[in-house]
């Protein structure tokens, strides 16, 4: 059973994870490239269940581990210490920011893939990519919930993708399997699962980059149930690698 969950990276979908998982109970240990004492803010905002940390002491404190840190930085993700671990990744690929990957580009691999590929130890389980940090926080319901929404989810190891299904209960989400992290593509940037289902419509186009933001802060999301997941993933067509960040 999940009591402690450490998060390597705290970026927004990371700080998103962290206060789901101190809602539900769980200790967090965080942390990111820049040092524990830059995550004093958000540390003391979690409360007495959260810590601050390096990666390495994050990914040895955790019964699960998040990597949640721009793909371009995977091979920082410290192999040692995560060795062992089932590790959830959140990651996508962007080349706007990552620069082109060849082994991406040409579909050879996905990106959890490669991801596997580097923590060969290690039990690599994709969820939490397809869905943006705000709605990620304030779609999560209980167990039951009639408008409880779902994510997909994908992995080699099945015992490690059902203790992560277990895991992202507890925070609040039905899962929906989609199979291997060759399968993960289903769920990555461009695909019709990703990010658009939760949002309930689109932004007004009259609005400047100010009023953009606070719409996209204020306005709540639409539940995506469980059904709805596997018809989108099961129709979802591969195209080109990649993708942009969500405006």
């Amino acid at each position: 059973m999940v009591s402690t969950l450490g998060l390597i990276g705290s970026g927004m979908i990371g700080g998103a994870l962290a206060r789901l998982a101190v809602a539900a109970g769980l200790d967090v240990v965080l942390s990111n490239s820049r040092g524990p004492e830059t995550l004093a803010d958000l540390v003391t905002e979690l409360g007495p269940n959260a810590r601050a940390a390096t990666p390495s002491e994050a990914a040895r404190a955790g019964d699960l581990v998040v990597a949640t840190i721009p793909l371009h930085a995977y091979e920082q993700l410290p192999v040692d210490a995560l060795t062992g671990k089932i590790v959830i990744d959140t990651m996508n690929y962007y080349p706007q920011r990552d620069d082109r990957i060849p082994l991406l580009d040409s579909n050879e691999l996905t990106s959890s893939s490669m991801v596997q590929g580097h923590l060969a130890g290690s039990r690599v389980v994709k969820v939490c990519n397809n869905i943006d940090f705000r709605r990620l926080q304030t779609l999560a319901r209980p167990t039951g919930a009639a408008d409880r929404s779902a994510l997909p989810l994908a992995g080699d190891d099945a015992s490690a993708r059902s203790e992560v299904a277990r895991l992202l209960s507890t925070l609040g989400y039905d899962t929906v399997d989609i199979g291997t992290l060759a399968d993960s593509w289903r769920s990555e940037p461009g695909t019709p699962v990703y990010v658009q289902p939760y949002f309930p419509e689109q932004p007004p186009t009259d609005l400047g980059p100010e009023a953009a933001f606070h719409w996209f802060m204020q306005t709540p999301g639409t539940a995506v149930a469980r059904r709805r997941i596997e018809e989108l993933t099961s129709t979802a067509v591969r195209g080109v690698a990649g993708g942009r960040f969500p405006a």
